[in-house]
């Protein structure tokens, strides 16, 4: 082999230093790889052991119930929201109240009409008379901002508070 170099003009001593060096430069790389993937394998089985000394399967497994809690807790939301859309329109959104005295003798505004209405302003009224010895409590039926029966100056009032509830805050 060596005529083989000494016919071209190159020292077989070269050829083995070059060799050497060739050498000693995989087994440096050799070592660094083997390193990397030591301390890669610690950060693998570290990562699938868990914190707790838990495999990651279980975290996995557990994980994947609380998705099933949630998803069967939207599902239970998602038909309560679709309930409350469905009879919104029959629910009271809006108030007015109206305290006053009915009797001179009585103070304190114990007295007090109450309006509740839906969003198409169908409702009712309460009205709580407070007398010295008693209190009377009046229902009046409201139907789409009016009433079949005459009100009251304090049940206008709080009529008129309840249909216009929510529009004072958007004034200003």
């Amino acid at each position: 082999m060596s005529g083989i170099f000494e016919s071209l003009g190159i020292d077989s001593g070269i050829i083995i230093i070059i060799l050497l060096i060739l050498t000693i430069f995989l087994l440096v790389r050799n070592i660094s790889m083997n390193m990397r993937l030591s301390r890669l394998e610690r950060k693998y089985k570290t990562f699938m052991k868990g914190s707790d000394a838990q495999s990651l399967e279980k975290v996995f497994v557990r994980k994947f119930a609380q998705i099933d809690k949630l998803y069967d807790a939207k599902e239970e939301h998602d038909h309560d929201l679709l309930f409350i859309k469905k009879n919104l329109d029959k629910m009271f959104s809006k108030y007015g109240v109206e305290k006053y005295d009915a009797f001179d003798d009585v103070g304190g505004k114990l007295s007090f009409a109450l309006a509740l209405l839906d969003k198409e302003n169908t409702g009712l009224i309460l009205n709580a008379v407070h007398s010295r010895d008693n209190c009377f409590l009046y229902m009046k039926e409201i139907v789409k901002g009016e009433s079949y029966v005459m009100l009251s100056q304090e049940e206008v009032e709080a009529l008129r508070k309840a249909v216009n509830f929510g529009l004072d805050n958007i004034e200003e």
